[in-house]
């Protein structure tokens, strides 16, 4: 007998599914320092969201931006934005160190806020716009992309609901990226305003941990940072790992770095392993390595066998559309403002907690330099 006999997982979901008619939902898009702006407008776009208006300091960057998404207006000031009576949301990208103050003036507007991660760099601007939420009801959305906007995360998520692997016990994630440090602002290199490296890229980490193992709290147990490359940037952190325990007992680790090598055919090899009772899933999210370039992969073993899925373009992201309803009808279904407050405090209690790695040079005695 095939022990594949009976295994009907498949990925589900509509790809590209407005949620609302042309007009009913409109937002602009503030601060535009970082390139996933483009990626959550896309997906507040793809669920029928109108971007009408763009605004940043820098003319040039909203000028470019704007050839990006014809029929905009760029805004010569950010109050030409929050003054907007029409605007419902707005999204940002500026730097991480400002994502948060520049929510309170969102939300001080009566607008919702839909910011990059890390949306804060301090346990205080949390503090101050779980405060602001509460006073005004509003939404504060922080893109978490590398499970939001990644369809074999999104598929991850269904076959976990759906008992595919039991109960969920342990969570490993990794987060390379290529540093294209040639092609970086100076703010990119200072955890003052970028807020260190497990800050910045482990925010994506801990809020799949959390969602993943249906966690609803967790502590940091271990974390460590370090410079171990890039040393004409001594504040610059390109590693970082931790190690965290849930409220429910699921355990999880986690790997970043700024080392992908340039022979890899994407900016980073993404992935995240995760073990349940009854089995186990990977996900590729942006690549499958000497196999294939595109992303979304998914891989699972359970009871069954094993099976693996092409995800791209069969799933879709469905987190947009259920915040642009949260935003209209007041609900909580595309994600809890507890869960998305909580990842982002988590990540800043693991950069605070951090040991500093001393990484003085080392000749190995296999090295070209000992060689006779």
């Amino acid at each position: 007998m095939d022990r594949r006999d009976g295994m009907n997982y498949a990925p589900k979901g509509l790809v590209k599914k407005a949620v609302v008619e042309p007009g009913e939902f409109k937002f602009a898009a503030m601060g535009l320092d970082h390139g996933h702006i483009y990626g959550m407008c896309h997906g507040l776009m793809e669920a029928g969201g109108e971007l009408v208006s763009v605004y940043d300091p820098d003319r040039q960057k909203a000028e470019v931006f704007a050839e990006k998404f014809p029929g905009i207006r760029i805004a010569s000031t950010k109050e030409d934005i929050l003054g907007h009576p029409e605007i419902q949301l707005v999204a940002s990208a500026n730097i991480p160190s400002e994502r948060g103050p520049l929510g309170i003036e969102v939300l001080d507007h009566g607008k919702h806020y839909f910011t990059d991660k890390p949306a804060f760099t301090t346990l205080e601007q949390v503090k101050i716009a779980r405060k602001k939420v509460a006073e005004t009801g509003l939404k504060w959305g922080i893109y978490y992309g590398e499970r939001l906007h990644s369809e074999g995360s999104i598929f991850a998520g269904q076959l976990i609901e759906e008992g595919a692997i039991g109960r969920v016990v342990q969570v490993i994630g990794t987060g390379p990226h290529r540093a294209n440090v040639s092609h970086r602002p100076d703010w990119f290199f200072d955890p003052q305003y970028y807020g260190g490296i497990l800050c910045d890229i482990g925010s994506h980490q801990i809020e799949q941990f959390l969602h993943f193992t249906g966690a609803q709290n967790a502590e940091v147990l271990h974390s460590k940072i370090a410079n171990y490359h890039f040393k004409e940037y001594p504040k610059f952190q390109d590693f970082g790992d931790a190690t965290l325990v849930a409220d429910n007992g699921a355990t999880f680790y986690f790997r970043l770095d700024w080392f992908t090598p340039d022979g890899l055919g994407t900016w980073g090899d993404g992935r995240v392993l995760i073990l349940g009772t009854e089995g186990y899933i990977e996900v590729r999210k942006y690549i499958d390595i000497a196999r294939d370039n595109k992303g979304d992969h998914l891989y699972l073993v359970n009871q069954q066998g094993e099976q693996h899925f092409e995800c791209s373009g069969k799933v879709g992201c469905p987190y947009f559309g259920e915040l642009i309803l949260d935003c209209l009808n007041g609900t909580e279904h595309a994600m809890t403002q507890e869960h998305t407050f909580r990842a982002a405090e988590l990540c800043i209690e693991a950069q605070e907690k951090a040991i500093w790695i001393e990484t003085a040079e080392r000749t190995f005695a296999g090295s070209a330099s000992n060689r006779s």
